[in-house]
């Protein structure tokens, strides 16, 4: 096992985290560490870094470094933004860490952070085209791309925290205030004009992005708490922006889903945002809660795996992490899912459901038994909650819960169980009903590997006339198996409306 530590110094804080990758090259998070820095604001008028940056910095990073050693962390991997880089004796803070924590940090150019937020971002969201921004403290990187791959990226020198001190809009931003910052930025802006891209989403990357999205969250009574892919339309933002232009400091501590610490550049940080909407003429914000961190972490996995550093599925990707993560031997899982797949493909007449509801059977299937490792009695109520909240990456919020729910009713409905607020509130009736066809499609493919010893090489689903029939293809009786699917004839007529036979083939067919 690798531990692996990253350490991401910014202009507004500092973080700590720590991951292990397994022999299996199954890889978590097990640690994560948030101290808050505001570096931008410890500059004197030369631009240099103050004794007190110096101070807190040496003083977080020998944090930093007491749990990399707790943990013991076989590789640490160390980076400065944008305030660091920025200041005359950036580098001389980095000897100065080097010299009393052992750890190497790097001051990494613009141009390579915008890069490695890509890497984080791209990995994922299932997102083809589209403008990142990583609105940090004391920069903001830029990054157009297309069809995955980055067509331009550049790095601006203005983040929440030096905005907010250039315009003093700690407390309150005045007409003519607002005015003259956003005359700032945009004039900076039209400097790239490959930014005009009104039919791509804006993703949004940092702490203001992710608060602003945690606000939209509670002003829209959103039944999750999860900010990761979650979406909201330019003129809910233009309405949040417009709130908070109107309050106090005091008044915005008080305001849901902003956070006390964050409350003092807001403004600023917001205000970069709206800028960049108007620039961009984009009309859709996607909020990810990956970024630098990530793509540090997904440069040093995949050379240590030797994957592809850009995932071509991440949807798959992070669902085999998960499987493999949570399950010693794969092959069971991985067999149920062919099994399932191709019901789902043969019986596309009966279920009548679209292509993409079959990437969601696809991850219920492949994961459907993972909740075993909390306990095997009603695992797949456990097996249900662990995707509902794991890192799987290319889902919409609704279709990662849809995915729970069939991995909930493999081995049959309990609909009682799905109460929580975000099952009622983003599931509608047509859902459920997709989701009773697909784990009935899961709860069958169960039934042909309930032995767990494959002797059921491959099945042949079809419709004679009204009438739907799976031929099974086994090396001997698989009685057990046999027994276990007839328990499921009824609810087969009940959901599809014609009676199913089951009937063992004269030839074994491998899938």
């Amino acid at each position: 096992m690798q531990r692996i530590a990253i350490i991401d110094i910014g202009s507004n804080s500092a973080r700590l985290v720590i991951s292990h990758i397994y022999k299996n090259g199954a890889y978590n998070m097990v640690y994560n560490q948030k101290e808050a820095l505001r570096l931008s604001q410890k500059l004197d008028k030369t631009g240099r870094l103050t004794e007190e940056a110096f101070a807190s910095t040496l003083e977080t990073m020998k944090s930093f470094a007491y749990m990399c050693r707790l943990y013991n962390a076989d590789k640490t991997i160390a980076v400065a933004t944008a305030a660091i880089r920025s200041a005359p004796n950036g580098p001389e803070l980095t000897r100065l860490v080097e010299a009393e924590t052992g750890i190497t940090l790097h001051i990494i150019t613009g141009n390579t952070e915008a890069y490695i937020s890509y890497l984080g971002v791209i990995n994922t969201l299932p997102v083809k085209d589209g403008i990142i921004f990583d609105l940090g403290g004391g920069s903001t990187e830029l990054i157009l791309f297309k069809n995955r791959q980055i067509v331009e990226s550049v790095s601006l020198p203005f983040g929440a925290v030096n905005t907010t001190d250039m315009f003093n809009t700690r407390g309150t931003m005045s007409p003519n205030v607002y005015s003259d910052m956003s005359f700032f930025l945009l004039s900076r802006l039209s400097q790239h004009p490959w930014l005009k891209q009104n039919r791509l989403p804006l993703i949004g990357v940092g702490g203001t992005a992710r608060t602003l999205g945690k606000m939209q969250q509670k002003r829209s009574k959103y039944p999750s708490s999860k900010i990761h892919n979650y979406k909201f339309s330019a003129q809910a933002f233009h309405d949040i922006f417009s709130q908070l232009r109107s309050t106090t400091l005091e008044q915005r501590r008080k305001i849901a889903g902003l956070s006390s610490e964050r409350a003092d550049i807001i403004l600023a940080g917001a205000g970069i945002i709206n800028c960049l909407l108007e620039t961009t003429g984009c009309k859709q914000m996607i909020i990810s809660g990956c970024g630098l961190r990530e793509g540090l972490f997904f440069d040093y996995y995949s050379k240590s795996e030797n994957l592809p550093l850009i995932a071509p599925d991440i949807l798959d990707r992070s669902t085999q992490n998960i499987l493999t993560l949570y399950t010693p031997d794969t092959t069971h899982s991985k067999h149920i899912t062919e099994l399932a797949l191709t019901m789902f493909d043969a019986w596309k007449d009966l279920h009548k459901l679209d292509k993409d509801y079959r990437k969601l059977l696809k991850t219920a299937a492949l994961l459907h038994d993972i909740g075993i490792t909390i306990n095997f009695y009603s695992h797949a109520r456990h097996s249900a909650y662990m995707i509902q909240n794991a890192q799987i990456f290319g889902l919409s919020h609704r279709e990662q819960l849809i995915t729970s729910a069939i991995a909930g009713w493999h081995n049959g409905i309990s609909k009682n169980y799905f109460r929580d607020r975000n099952y009622k509130e983003l599931l509608n009736e047509n859902h459920w009903q997709a989701i009773n066809k697909l784990a009935l499609l899961l709860a069958l493919a169960e039934s042909l590997d309930y032995s767990q010893t494959n002797q059921i090489r491959g099945i042949q689903p079809r419709i004679e006339k009204k009438h739907a029939v799976l031929t099974l293809h086994a090396e001997g009786i698989p009685s057990i198996e046999m027994h276990q699917i007839k328990q499921h004839i009824r609810w087969f007529a009940k959901v599809f409306g014609v009676e199913l036979s089951v009937q063992l083939g004269k030839k074994i067919h491998v899938i």
